[in-house]
């Protein structure tokens, strides 16, 4: 990885405290900053966190690609996406995926299976979402050890807290010429009496994508002494995905409210497979499709009490039923079949705030059970339990404040089949001190201690799974995985501009990796979990410049870079992102919007034992958003990605040698709220 990228983002982090100290005018008085609803019980806005937060709100969505969640919010800093086709991405943060980053719908867990393979897709379509927000780091402890990379929270309105003032709703549509895609979503909320009732869904239906080189890259036909097919069409990439969903709430006084929804997930998707000039020898597993489906039941509520030092209780409750079939293309024969199903439960009370003071305590559950049926059961049934306790507290004086918070975990897997019954105990803490030198300027850091369970996949997975071309074997005797970690965060805001700056460190006591053993099996190289010390470290830079401020518009100029770094003690990690850095030219005005980007995404050549390198590329992408009529919520855009048609391949992905991103693509569309 170049030097230059990491120096430039050392020396602008170390030149936030001099423009701390700018005399540049601060932002107006009376501005109120963003409130995060994940980061704690108790409000906390975005510019007083402590750690990296993103928030995608519903303007965002309109306009987001339809595409899986990783896919989504993949080149946000410190966030790329497994691309495991367009039917299955899961967020990567900051160099970490599967099970050490939580996805969450509206606080609680999904039930599914994505966390156990990449080409699992998340049982949550954003296409539904109000709200997403992305925590990175320490921010996490609220929801448990297991989130040791980030928390990525899905927030819908399907349990309304509060009555609308009439009818409101919403629509989208669009559609793109990549993939002859196209993707609905819609909601609308109405009140009777003290009951507000909410009906919501969405589809989202694409083909195989065009592509801009041979689906098998160079380097792998050479390694493998391969042929490619020569075709520049993404083969077996088709996703038809609907979601659909109705909640009600009875709405009292005060903010209170007490409600339950239902929601209904259907996902049928490809996986894509080696498109090679011969077919497969006999016996080879062909293409595979994914027949996902769910139902899941929420229980929300929110009651303001007089308790001692509690003001408010708060309950959040989903219990999901989960299963998925592997299908071949070929013979129409189900594989395997994955079923999950069981619930998670939150219990939060929120103290009165005293001069600055703001706390909170919870209680945290789960239990699920998972079964795996069929040729790649190589996993053996299980059954989880989690039960966790949790406070968070902070102190703002204004000028400068602290928070800190403590967590302690009880997580048993049982595996009867196998004999395998085993418990853990984990006790996370963090703490944190900020400083607000001037009016916009903030400066933190905050150190952390987390612990996390490995899964039933980690101790008991035993067999062949094709969706990571492994053959793959747990440990039964992995203890828990400890994390030490640091983060310093700067940010300065002022009329002429903003700059955020992010470092962080983490230093890993027993981190499960999955490391090659050099043995084959079932033609297949043979992977086995293990536990040595690793380390991760990184930056994330956002920076925005305002060129033009007139009351028909503001023009800006925004930069985001990101990089990160992971070893362990057996040498590099596998797929680790490359640093990236992208520059937008940003108009925003009151019946028009409109945006210009180029996006570098360097070579990753750090690579771990039988990983290849990926190649850097750049790419070029543009927006125009209209607003026909300034009395109505009614928008228009069109949107081009990958203007100039590069190859670009996801280092964090399984399948980079074999499924390259999309090509060049045009997406229109339109939004409308009422």
């Amino acid at each position: 990885m170049p030097r230059l990228p990491i120096s430039a983002c050392l020396l602008a982090a170390a030149s936030v405290p001099a423009l701390l100290s700018s005399p540049v005018a601060a932002a107006p008085a009376g501005d109120v900053s963003e409130v995060v609803v994940t980061a704690a019980p108790f409000p906390v806005s975005i510019d007083s966190a402590t750690t990296h937060i993103d928030i995608l709100d519903r303007a965002k969505l309109d306009t987001a690609p339809a595409a899986g969640l990783g896919d989504m919010l993949n080149g946000l800093p410190g966030v790329r996406s497994t691309a495991f086709g367009p039917g299955a991405s899961r967020p990567v943060v900051r160099g970490l995926s599967g099970p050490r980053v939580l996805v969450l719908e509206n606080g609680v867990g999904l039930v599914d299976a994505s966390t156990l393979s990449p080409d699992h897709a998340v049982a949550s379509d954003p296409g539904q979402a109000t709200r997403i927000e992305v925590l990175r780091g320490p921010s996490t402890l609220a929801y448990g050890g297991s989130g040791i990379g980030g928390v990525v929270n899905v927030l819908d309105n399907r349990v309304p807290s509060s009555l609308p003032d009439g009818i409101r709703g919403r629509l989208s549509a669009s559609g793109a010429n990549v993939d002859n895609s196209w993707a609905t979503s819609g909601s609308v909320t109405a009140a009777i009496g003290k009951i507000a009732i909410t009906l919501d869904g969405s589809t989202r239906r694409s083909g195989d994508y065009d592509v801009p080189v041979d689906p098998i890259s160079t380097r792998l036909a050479a390694r493998e002494g391969l042929r490619s097919a020569h075709d520049r069409k993404q083969r077996n990439a088709e996703v038809d995905a609907e979601a659909y969903g109705i909640g009600a709430s009875y709405i009292g006084a005060g903010g209170d409210f007490i409600g339950a929804s239902v929601k209904r997930t259907a996902t049928d998707y490809g996986v894509p497979y080696p498109q090679l000039a011969t077919r497969p020898a006999p016996g080879d597993e062909g293409p595979v499709r994914i027949h996902l489906r769910q139902t899941r039941y929420d229980l929300r509520g929110q009651k303001h009490i007089d308790a001692g030092p509690f003001e408010t209780f708060r309950l959040s409750a989903g219990y999901a039923d989960y299963q998925h079939a592997e299908i071949s293309v070929d013979t129409g024969e189900v594989g395997t079949r994955f079923l999950s199903h069981g619930g998670e439960a939150r219990l939060e009370l929120v103290q009165k705030e005293m001069n600055g003071w703001q706390g909170a305590v919870g209680l945290q559950g789960l239990e699920r059970r998972f079964e795996a049926i069929g040729d790649e059961a190589f996993v053996p049934p299980a059954r989880i339990r989690e039960a966790g306790a949790f406070t968070l507290q902070r102190l703002d004086r204004g000028s400068w404040g602290v928070e800190g918070g403590l967590r302690l975990d009880r997580r048993t897997v049982a595996a009867p089949t196998v004999g395998g019954d085993r418990g853990f105990t984990n006790a996370s803490g963090s703490f944190g001190l900020f400083w607000r030198p001037t009016d916009g300027g903030f400066l933190s850091l905050s150190v952390s201690h987390n612990g996390r369970a490995p899964t039933e996949f980690e101790l008991y997975a035993n067999g062949p799974h094709p969706g990571t071309a492994a053959f793959e074997l747990g440990d039964a005797t992995l203890s828990s995985e400890r994390v030490n970690s640091a983060e310093l965060t700067a940010r300065i805001s002022r009329r002429i501009g903003r700059l955020e700056g992010h470092l962080y460190a983490a230093r890993y006591d027993g981190y499960i990796e999955e490391a090659p053993t050099g043995a084959i099996e079932d033609g297949l190289p043979v992977y086995r979990f293990t536990q040595t010390d690793a380390e991760f470290r990184g930056a994330e830079i956002e920076a925005a410049l305002n060129l033009v401020q007139e009351p028909a518009g503001s023009l800006s100029l925004v930069g985001t870079f990101d990089t990160v770094r992971g070893v362990s003690d057996t040498g590099r990690l596998a797929r680790i992102p490359p640093w990236s850095v992208t520059g937008s030219l940003v108009w925003t005005g009151s019946w028009a919007s409109a945006k210009a980007e180029v996006r570098r995404v360097a070579a990753q050549t750090r690579v771990a034992a039988l990983e290849l390198p990926t190649d850097g590329y750049t790419t070029m992408g543009a927006e125009i958003s209209v607003k026909p009529f300034a009395t109505h919520n009614w928008r228009l855009f069109i949107q081009g990605r990958n203007l100039t048609d590069v190859q670009m391949r996801e280092h964090a992905s399984f399948l980079k040698d074999i499924a390259p991103q999309p090509g060049r693509s045009v997406r229109v569309g339109t939004t409308i709220s009422f």
